[in-house]
């Protein structure tokens, strides 16, 4: 899961910038390419006229005005969260299953990046944007016998955001699966009602951005 293949997608001045400037062809790019993005504290912080906005599956935006600095590839299981310095606001969540990825974000900054687990082609992830209609830090799914810790249901027929043991190979019944950490800290972070948006698998292919 590359992250550097998500900004690919979703923000494609900061990759075009990105190249310009990476050592080992900073020779070769000419002109340079002005930076739309400062790095610090392990994100890249966008230039005020820079900041993307990005498109949720229901016809809104959001604007995004920083991204966590994950350079290397992640695997199943990784998970990235800092929210060092980042000021409280809104939260809203961004689930990638193209990418298999889901990202964080509050006042407009990325504060978590985690590999997921979504449905199978028989019990699919739905798609949209939905609200966060419940919490439970312990719960037991009724319907499959499972334990689902820090469970965040977004649908009235049990799909939800939970920790999973997040490895190759494994799939939900149309849930998200995240790493049991992270999902403490997401836990932790959303109350009832955030936003979270689920991007279709052909979604990260077609680099909609508004």
């Amino acid at each position: 899961m590359r992250r550097l293949a998500w900004l690919v997608a979703a923000m494609p001045l900061l990759v075009l910038a990105y190249l310009a400037v990476a050592p080992d062809r900073a020779r070769i790019v000419q002109p340079r390419v002005e930076q739309p993005y400062r790095r610090a504290e392990g994100r890249l912080i966008f230039a005020p006229d820079k900041v993307p906005s990005l498109a949720l599956p229901d016809g809104s935006h959001r604007r995004v005005r920083s991204v966590l600095d994950i350079p290397q590839a992640m695997h199943f299981g990784d998970y990235v969260w800092n929210d060092t310095d980042v000021p409280a606001g809104p939260v809203w969540v961004r689930v990638d299953l193209g990418r298999q990825l889901l990202s964080v974000f509050r006042a407009g900054h990325e504060i978590g990046s985690a590999v997921i687990l979504y449905g199978t082609d028989g019990m699919p992830t739905p798609t949209g944007v939905f609200p966060i209609k419940a919490k439970a830090a312990e719960h037991e799914s009724s319907l499959y016998e499972a334990s689902m810790p820090f469970m965040l249901r977004l649908t009235d027929d049990g799909v939800a955001i939970h920790a999973s043991l997040v490895q190759r190979g494994s799939a939900t019944h149309g849930c998200v699966g995240i790493p049991e950490s992270f999902a403490r800290h997401l836990f932790a972070q959303v109350k009832l009602g955030d936003p979270v948006a689920i991007l279709p698998a052909d979604a990260s292919s077609s680099g909609k951005q508004a």
